[in-house]
């Protein structure tokens, strides 16, 4: 049976960073497709897991990440995606979602074989997730609809090297959507 994990890779940023300006109109295109990449998850009863940047913010909770990112330079584009109550939220302090967090753990304990990527940056912390998912034998999805690219060379870049280097299968979220629909194991009860 196929257990996937819907990872949400630090969009819930007060877009303060060097450079975040450089990314805010992929981020604008992928918001929506994040969203709508979260509902497929939700009706296809996933996990959720957000995971997110420390930002040399060592005493931070989740509660305090968002705060941040709602007082941050671009509110909308943290709103659509706010974390539920029951979604895991992970701090990292690197670029990896696996590099310092619990989520290996996670993955094991929720018995999960498959990791489905959205967020930002598409060449920095998805592709080095997608790297650390690979070399622990988890399966990869790429939304690509779903990632944001800070350049878009580099974002193609990236995303070619998941899927020849990772076996990475890279689909829109509307692709991801109809798969799961005609995967019985992705809905049932007994994960």
């Amino acid at each position: 049976m196929s257990s996937k994990v819907l990872l949400i890779v630090d969009m819930i940023s007060d877009y303060a960073f060097p450079d975040a300006e450089r990314l805010e109109e992929s981020a604008a295109r992928a918001v929506p497709c994040i969203r709508r990449a979260r509902d497929v998850a939700d009706g296809a009863g996933l996990s959720v897991v957000y995971v997110t940047d420390i930002q040399d913010r060592w005493q931070c909770s989740p509660d305090v990440t968002v705060a941040a990112a709602l007082e941050g330079r671009r509110p909308d584009l943290v709103e659509p995606l706010l974390p539920r109550s029951h979604d895991p939220f992970l701090h990292k302090g690197q670029h990896s979602a696996f590099y310092g967090t619990p989520l290996a753990h996670l993955l094991y304990e929720t018995q999960a074989d498959e990791v489905v990527l959205t967020g930002q940056v598409t060449d920095q912390c998805v592709l080095y997730t997608a790297l650390d998912a690979h070399v622990r034998h988890y399966e990869i999805t790429v939304l690509r609809d779903a990632v944001v690219d800070m350049d878009p060379d580099l974002g193609d870049a990236a995303v070619r090297m998941m899927e020849e280097n990772m076996g990475a299968r890279i689909v829109g979220v509307d692709d991801w959507r109809a798969q799961l629909s005609r995967d019985p194991a992705a809905s049932s009860p007994d994960r």
